[in-house]
């Protein structure tokens, strides 16, 4: 029976100085200057004296406060732990880490038990925004798997992601014919995944397997498709006399409608649609620059088209600006667009986007446009069920009655390639006219070999254009 009574304890008031008063055996009782009271107990361990505060006041009942019955209790047990060679402050801190440690266990199991519900989309979105880099921001990425992979996976955890499902997504894209584009996906979902088992939380959930890795795109595509993913396509001279043909049939088409706006299919491609193909041809650019270009980049009276490094492909530390020189037959193309848009800044400016106060130079037009145009006029080749709405849907740009096969504005820049290696320029200079990042070499080469090939480039430039112009006159002539 404890020496001091509740009523003694509660009656008990502050000093000048902390004072104490003995309890029980052991146990004690402080009264600090601010009237608070603590337990404290002293116990014998190993032949010294010890003296430790309880954790918790005196207090008659409530949370966090510790009664007389109750102090007691704990002296007495810690006066049997000390008999027994235990002090109880070391046991608490024990007691204390492993709470500790059981509590981080539950913490890690949560997160585990979290990251193992992590969906696709979620590694996709953290992939695009520290994995991977391409020079359109991307954009190619986010649509393509926007529209085959997101869709059938996009909400899956990663961790219950298997190859049958990264092949499913992957065979409706063959299953419309786009051999090339399931392949292109292929190789993203390989890398995706493989940067994906390096980092965590990813790594954790790919443990046991990476999908990608399973897959085998040889068994995925069309048994007649080319795996090497270099499409061949070309033009022959009896094609473009044809395309020639073609484009100035539809022009004097439209030009002998009373209502343009209603003739909207007689006049076929747009003149500026028109221009950039045979720019394509004649320069052998990418669709993509040329949709990209702007009047300052267009020196009319010198003959020379600069392709700023932004809007290139292929880059390296020796590459700046790409400089294309005119031919006369490109010079022409670039001057009947002077005509058409010369009170916009881009070449090929956007005629669905209106210039506003807070944007003044409107936008160029999307830089997928032309080449989906010349694909709406070679349906032929094209598995759709139902025409495209607001959308030309005809075969008036088939070429050869379709036995060569579709074609594109890119096979035009293959085209023109072609013919300059037959004319006879060196493929370095081709090369370099295509501004292609030239393979092999030493790293230095950049720094000490600088001629910037301008004279060999002009001149393939203009023996590409003396081609071409022969060509097409033998098609007027046979007129």
């Amino acid at each position: 029976m404890a020496k001091l009574t509740v009523k003694a304890i509660e009656s008990a008031r502050p000093k000048a100085a902390p004072y104490k008063l003995t309890v029980d055996t052991g146990l004690y009782i402080r009264v600090s200057t601010s009237g608070e009271k603590r337990w404290v107990v002293k116990y014998v361990l190993d032949g010294k004296q010890r003296e430790a505060r309880l954790p918790k006041p005196y207090g008659a009942n409530g949370a966090g406060v510790m009664s007389l019955a109750d102090a007691v209790t704990e002296n007495q047990r810690v006066q049997s732990l000390a008999r027994a060679g235990i002090d109880f402050q070391e046991q608490a801190t024990e007691a204390l880490a492993q709470a500790r440690a059981e509590a981080e266990q539950r913490r890690l199991a949560a997160e585990k038990e979290r990251a193992a519900l992590l969906p696709f989309t979620a590694m996709f979105n953290e992939w695009l925004d520290a994995g991977v880099k391409r020079k359109d921001g991307n954009d190619e990425i986010r649509r393509a798997f926007g529209k085959d992979v997101l869709p059938a996976i996009g909400g899956k955890p990663v961790k219950h992601i298997t190859d049958a499902d990264l092949r499913g997504a992957l065979a409706a894209i063959v299953d419309r014919k786009r051999n090339r584009m399931a392949v292109r996906v292929y190789r993203d979902l390989v890398q995706l995944f493989g940067w994906a088992e390096k980092r965590q939380p990813w790594r954790a959930l790919l443990i046991e397997q990476n999908p990608a890795a399973l897959l085998n795109i040889e068994t995925i595509v069309s048994k007649d498709y080319n795996l090497d993913d270099t499409r061949k396509r070309r033009l022959s001279p009896a094609e473009l006399r044809e395309l020639d043909g073609i484009l100035r049939a539809m022009a004097i088409a439209f030009g002998g409608a009373e209502n343009k706006r209603k003739r909207q299919g007689a006049r076929g491609l747009q003149p500026m649609s028109q221009a950039a193909l045979w720019l394509c041809l004649s320069t052998m650019c990418r669709i993509g620059e040329l949709l990209q270009a702007r009047w300052e980049h267009v020196d009319l009276a010198t003959g020379v088209w600069r392709i700023p490094e932004a809007n290139t492909k292929q880059t390296n530390a020796a590459q700046d600006d790409h400089i294309v020189f005119l031919s006369p037959f490109a010079l022409r193309q670039f001057e009947s667009l002077r005509r058409i848009t010369s009170d916009s800044p881009w070449c090929f400016p956007s005629r669905n986007r209106p210039v506003n106060d807070e944007d003044r130079e409107g936008a160029h037009v999307d830089v997928k446009s032309v080449s989906k145009q010349v694909g709406d006029r070679q349906t032929m080749f094209k598995e759709r069920s139902k025409p495209l709405k607001n959308r030309t849907n005809d075969d008036t740009l088939v070429l050869s009655k379709g036995t060569t096969g579709e074609w594109t504005p890119h096979d035009l820049r293959r085209t023109g390639a072609t013919m300059m290696q037959k004319a006879g320029v060196n493929p370095d200079v081709v090369d370099r006219c295509l501004n292609h990042v030239l393979p092999g070499g030493s790293k230095a080469r950049p720094s000490y070999l600088q001629h910037d090939y301008a004279p060999e480039k002009r001149a393939a430039w203009e023996v590409l254009g003396r081609e071409i112009e022969a060509i097409l006159s033998d098609a007027k002539t046979a007129q």
